[in-house]
């Protein structure tokens, strides 16, 4: 049964962004591609392909078993999964706000901490020790490793064959100390969209677990003028429903103050391509005044939540956990997946090893590290 004309014609994706996104946003027209050339879709452009692709993928789903911050403290709290969803929300808002391509930004968005090992920052240290003689572990890039190399979705050539675009979104995270290039605004969004996630539900998450407390967040200038703003618009609450106003707050305070300024910047180059601007060095971001305060809050969260001993011990005893395995493959490079087994061979042993582990849930991580180490 052959596909309705008039629906291909209504479902024309440049002519679609053509009217919805700003000459500034990455056309789909023009994109340059994929490694393994493939014929268009008919009613998906390349980005919402990359975005189903990465949705769709193993390493996406297993997410959802991987530490954020908080390892074991109950089911309030992010995992990677969740906190990758929040990201992606968050983006969007911005992207559609300064008329930008939301299927890349979300393609960007789900994409980006898919290289997380278990146990989140705990893990990856922890890899990157036991690489340190060997170009040590970033989750940033085992994030292109696996879309790249370790997922098999497609009997013609491994990985997702993902758009030129997309993979060089993600190669910006790896190395951000490049300069000779600046990123799409698509990709600036998703990584000053993460950093609003994070700071705001490690608040939450961090006072719903009695680790943190409003009286002590208050000193925080960014935190006290949220909380004027709720009292103003809910009068006087307390407990949990002041938490989760004031992160609330805390969200829609950054994402407006860099929508604003974003748009006075892009204003004045309302006829330039997406390949204009990265050559102009155009960066957008929050106003000075309150980056200044958010990064009060960070250092804030840095000193007295992120090194808390209850944090520590747990993520002293995950890491203990991956070296004691890491040691166990590299001693015996038998007990490792048959696919891992393989990357020995073209990849060395360590790197096949970490790669293992990277790849794991924290539960499928302590499952195995039982089974391998008593």
């Amino acid at each position: 049964m052959s596909t309705p004309r008039s629906l291909i014609d209504i479902s024309l994706v440049d002519a679609r962004e053509e009217k919805l996104l700003a000459s500034y946003a990455m056309h789909s027209k023009d994109s340059l591609g994929r490694r393994h050339p493939e014929p268009t879709h008919y009613f998906r452009g390349p980005f919402q392909r990359d975005r189903d692709r990465v949705l769709h993928s193993a390493a996406f789903r297993r997410l959802n078993g991987k530490t954020q911050v908080f390892t074991g403290q109950g089911d309030y709290h992010r995992t990677r999964l969740t906190h990758t969803m929040e990201v992606s929300s968050i983006a969007r808002t911005i992207g559609r706000a300064l008329r930008l391509n939301e299927d890349l930004i979300e393609a960007l968005a789900l994409l980006h901490d898919i290289g997380h090992p278990p146990y989140g920052h705990a893990g990856e240290e922890a890899l990157d020790d036991f690489l340190s003689n060997d170009g040590g572990f970033s989750h940033n890039r085992f994030g292109l490793t696996i879309v790249e190399e370790l997922e098999q979705r497609y009997p013609n050539y491994p990985g997702l064959n993902l758009t030129t675009e997309v993979l060089a979104g993600q190669g910006l995270r790896v190395d951000k100390t490049q300069t000779a290039a600046t990123p799409l605004l698509e990709v600036q969004v998703v990584d000053l969209a993460d950093s609003i996630t994070y700071d705001a539900h490690d608040v939450d998450d961090a006072v719903e677990l009695g680790w943190l407390h409003m009286e002590d967040l208050r000193s925080l200038p960014i935190i006290a003028s949220c909380e004027e703003s709720v009292i103003r618009r809910y009068g006087k609450i307390e407990g949990a429903a002041l938490r989760r106003a004031v992160v609330h707050e805390l969200i829609n305070l950054q994402v407006a103050h860099l929508i604003h300024e974003a748009e006075q910047q892009l204003t004045q180059m309302a006829s330039l391509s997406a390949q204009d601007v990265c050559q102009a060095g155009v960066r957008i971001g929050i106003p000075n005044l309150l980056a200044e305060e958010k990064r009060g809050l960070e250092t804030f969260l840095h000193e007295q939540l992120y090194r808390h001993v209850d944090l520590m011990q747990a993520r002293t005893l995950a890491q203990d956990k991956i070296r004691k395995l890491a040691k166990i493959y590299q001693d015996d490079p038998n007990k490792l997946p048959s696919l891992f087994r393989l990357r020995c061979e073209t990849h060395g042993t360590y790197r096949a090893a970490a790669e293992c582990i990277g790849a794991m849930t924290d539960h499928s991580f302590l499952k195995t590290y039982q089974k391998l180490a008593g």
